[in-house]
């Protein structure tokens, strides 16, 4: 089967583009860096790989669109015939001529200047003759931009044609502008073909496909014509006479017979006539549409007589066949394509019967017929079992809405299958659910009366409680143990309150502070003298607590904070020396900054034997969540960058090949 796929075709540049596409490549794909240092041989070598490799993308790109162009005289004649009638085929085979001419010159403008190049004496004279070959072959390029125009042009136009196969079954459909083709093309088909109440709505050939049999069946639906001379006829009627000419078809003839067409029945029947030759050895069907509007036995006896005289006016075996129809109302619209069908099935079988290799493949088919066992007739009948099973069907819900009022008035029912102990359970507002109950049968009746007894009752108990005042153990308090009892509870309240302020706070803030110090009971004084009375020496607290009052930071001699026992127990020389390791070992601090702890410090219950191996187990833990880290860095959005800066576009020594990636 050939198929003709004009969307193929290869863009075709105009003359600059063309020129600006080769040398480009030339320029990207051969070496451009030489000296004249170099070899005589080398520079004549040089500049010919310039001169042939321009040559041989020119005639590459050249051979491609002429190749790729369909030639008219080799393509099935209804292809050939229908591009002589959108393109003029002279005007077609002259471009693709001087695309031809083209190529030819510049193979010979190369094969001259790499002769002349190849005894080139110096750099100079071989780069001269280098730039007047290529300028040479650029000139000749620029000289057929026109015809690379027209062929684009006619490319865009051809691959919006239809694909449509000559050799298929296919049916025809034709006749005067606004009879109903489009209609009748929208019915029968998936295609959506545009149908307007005015003629000339179709402009050009559309296909659509449908089923007859198991087998696929081509439609195709052909622009209006006008009964006038073929030189009158347009283009968009010539479309549908080069259908007609020559695609094996079976062809629907429209009429109107209410003539709202704008055209009587006579001069569709004129029409009819003109083209009666494209109908010869085709099947024929004359298609009376829109017989919504006047049936056929209203019509006058002159146009009944014209439609019969159409009828045998073919001059074949079979008379054509006369349908009517009416694709507003779809009354005989699929009769109309079953007869078509089983017309053009009926003659191509008839037609390959007749051919000289049918005997051949006869002669491969062995049909087999059963030898009678007695003389007891046996004729084709429907089994008992399959006959009862169809009489007694079973009605569905569909049927039984359809028979109680339709949708929105009968409700079907889902319960009335439920398989219970009892039918009238099945109405029941909450069904079974386990042993015959359901969750009725489980609540007690009175339970809402026993609700408000409790609740009674817990009202009573409390108004009681509230009578006999505060009560432990069932035991009433004495008046000492209820102020006891609420110092506790001031007191609890004041040490949640201490506790939450802290935790607030992250202990950023003095442990008393001012708001809750009001009474002044935690002084310096006061620590003095509880110090004194444990028996310890309250000298340096005091110092200390002097200096945060007084704003001052205290020097810091080490990591511990309070050996000042120990320091005492020291001599001033070694306590001199201490201060001084400590300070050189430490960096120095603002007096408003203090030292933060390092994170490598080893503290007790960490389980560190020293600071290293908290530091490796720091890094070890940096390594092992980065790879989770990375995951969360994705979002919701599909688009994801796993790597900002792909090692194979960002390394390695730039060639020769392509950098669009770059």
């Amino acid at each position: 089967m050939v198929k003709y796929n004009f969307k193929a075709i290869t863009v075709v540049p105009n003359g600059k583009q063309f020129v600006d596409i080769t040398l480009s490549r030339t320029q990207r794909q051969t070496p451009t860096v030489i000296h004249k240092s170099n070899r005589i041989s080398d520079l004549r070598s040089f500049y010919m790989r310039k001169v042939k490799f321009t040559q041989k993308n020119f005639v590459e790109k050249l051979s491609t669109i002429i190749d790729e162009f369909p030639r008219l005289d080799a393509i099935h004649p209804f292809y050939g015939d229908l591009l002589h009638v959108l393109y003029d085929k002279d005007h077609y085979k002259l471009a693709l001529g001087q695309l031809n001419t083209a190529k030819n010159l510049i193979t010979k403008i190369a094969s001259d200047y790499v002769k002349l190049v190849k005894y080139g004496d110096s750099l100079y004279r071989c780069k001269s003759l280098k730039v007047s070959a290529l300028g040479r072959m650029c000139t000749a390029m620029k000289g057929i931009g026109p015809s690379l125009a027209y062929l684009e042009q006619v490319r865009q136009h051809m691959a919006r044609l239809p694909s449509i196969d000559p050799n298929t079954r296919t049916l025809l459909i034709c006749g005067c502008p606004n009879v109903g083709k489009s209609s009748f093309m929208n019915k029968v088909t998936r295609a959506d073909v545009d149908v307007q109440p005015y003629a000339f709505t179709t402009k050009s050939l559309f296909v659509g496909h449908t089923d007859y049999k198991c087998l696929r069946y081509q439609v195709i639906d052909t622009p209006g014509v006008l009964d006038r001379p073929i030189e009158d006829r347009n283009i968009i009627e010539m479309c549908s006479i080069t259908a007609l000419s020559h695609l094996r078809a079976a062809v629907l003839f429209f009429l109107d017979v209410s003539g709202s067409c704008g055209y009587s029945i006579a001069q569709q029947a004129a029409l009819f006539h003109s083209l009666k030759p494209s109908f010869m050895n085709k099947p024929l069907v004359i298609v009376c549409n829109k017989t919504d509007l006047v049936s056929v036995e209203s019509l006058s006896d002159e146009d009944v007589k014209l439609i019969e005289e159409m009828r045998g006016a073919v001059g074949g075996k079979e008379e054509a066949v006369v349908l009517n129809m009416s694709t507003l109302t779809e009354e005989g619209v699929m009769s109309v394509k079953n007869a078509a069908c089983q017309m053009l099935l009926d003659q191509r079988v008839e037609a390959k019967m007749k051919s000289r290799n049918v005997k051949e493949h006869l002669n491969r088919f062995h049909v087999a017929m059963p030898k009678l066992r007695d003389d007891k007739e046996r004729p084709s009948c429907v089994p008992q079992v399959v006959a009862a099973g169809e009489k007694e069907k079973r009605k569905t819900e569909k049927d039984l809405e359809d028979e109680n009022g339709g949708a929105g008035v009968y409700s079907a029912s889902l319960k009335k299958n439920y398989i219970l102990a009892d039918e009238k359970w099945k109405d029941d507002v909450i069904p079974e659910i386990c042993d015959g109950h359901n969750v009725a049968d489980f609540v007690d009746p009175d339970i809402l009366i026993r609700l408000e007894e409790l609740k009674r009752e817990e009202d009573l108990r409390q108004g009681r409680d509230e009578e006999d005042g505060v009560e432990i153990d069932g035991e009433e308090l004495t008046e000492e143990q209820k102020s006891q009892l609420a110092a506790i509870r001031k007191k609890k309240a004041l040490l949640i309150r201490e506790h939450r302020l802290k935790k607030s706070n992250a202990q950023n803030r003095a442990t008393v502070p001012r708001k809750f110090n009001k009474d002044k009971k935690f002084t310096r004084e006061r620590l003095g003298r509880e110090l004194s009375s444990l028996g310890l020496d309250p000298s340096s607290a005091m110092d200390r607590a002097r200096s945060k009052s007084r704003g001052r930071k205290r020097e810091r001699d080490g990591d511990d904070w309070g050996k000042d026992e120990m320091d005492a127990d020291m001599s001033d020389e070694q306590q001199k020396k201490k201060k001084l390791c400590m300070r050189s070992k430490s960096r120095s601090l603002s007096r408003s900054r203090s030292v933060s702890r390092p994170p490598h410090e080893v503290l007790a219950g960490e389980g560190f034997k020293d600071s290293s191996q908290k530091i490796k187990a720091i890094k070890i833990g940096n390594k092992s969540h980065r790879k989770r880290d990375k995951a969360a860095r994705r979002g919701e959005a599909d688009r994801v960058i796993p790597s900002l800066k792909p090692k194979h576009l960002f390394s390695g020594i730039r060639g020769n090949g392509k950098t669009q990636r770059r």
